[in-house]
């Protein structure tokens, strides 16, 4: 189970970092914003999960293998951005699905992810949940903040509710099923989804217009 649990960690973490360090990219930051941004994006909804739970240090500082990941594959966004820099606003629609689908990955492998964390530790299933959704959600707050913009979390498609369905399906997928590998593949796949379809489809939330 912490075998598949850390390559779900992997995972969320180079979506993230490469979602993030798109947005920043497109918001004209310099190479280091890219890559702070990149690793914010990645780590900031585990950092506030861990403290909502006690957990302090935070595990991610004691993880450096992780911070590796991430900020390779934001400079690596980085560097294939300033090379293509001519083509980066042609190609901006094609870059806004690519960065939708990365951030869709991570969305899902973090809220399983911190499903299990709030799991593992014993907790009921509200709690189950809400950490789940914070460690989908955090580190997408934190990176619109930064670059100045209203989180995407709060105003774009179904974004949270995606990540609180997966959490809720995660746990409610382990209440019958053993196999750790089985309940998250079938709540990631769930999650991305929803993520895609309410991209395509447009949907949302109602709101005051």
């Amino acid at each position: 189970m912490t075998e598949f649990i850390k390559i779900l960690e992997i995972i969320g973490t180079m979506a993230f970092s490469i979602s993030g360090a798109l947005i920043a990219c497109s918001a004209g930051l310099d190479i280091f914003g890219v890559v702070f941004v990149g690793c914010i994006t990645a780590f900031g909804g585990g950092i506030l999960r861990d403290i909502l739970l006690g957990i302090t240090p935070p595990t991610v500082f004691s993880n450096y293998l992780m911070f590796l990941i991430a900020v390779i594959s934001a400079l690596g966004v980085f560097i294939i951005a300033y090379i293509n820099k001519d083509k980066f606003s042609i190609l901006k629609s094609k870059i806004d699905y690519v960065n939708n689908f990365f951030d869709a990955v991570g969305l899902a492998a973090f809220s399983v992810t911190g499903a299990q964390v709030g799991l593992s530790a014993g907790h009921n299933a509200l709690i189950v949940v809400i950490v789940g959704m914070i460690t989908g959600v955090g580190g997408g707050i934190m990176r619109d903040i930064m670059i100045d913009t209203t989180p995407y979390v709060f105003k774009k498609h179904i974004y949270a509710l995606a990540s609180v369905w997966g959490s809720w399906f995660y746990y409610i997928l382990r209440q019958y099923i053993d196999s750790v590998s089985i309940a998250s593949a079938m709540a990631m796949l769930s999650v991305i989804a929803i993520r895609m379809a309410a991209t395509k489809f447009r949907w949302s939330l109602p709101k005051v217009k």
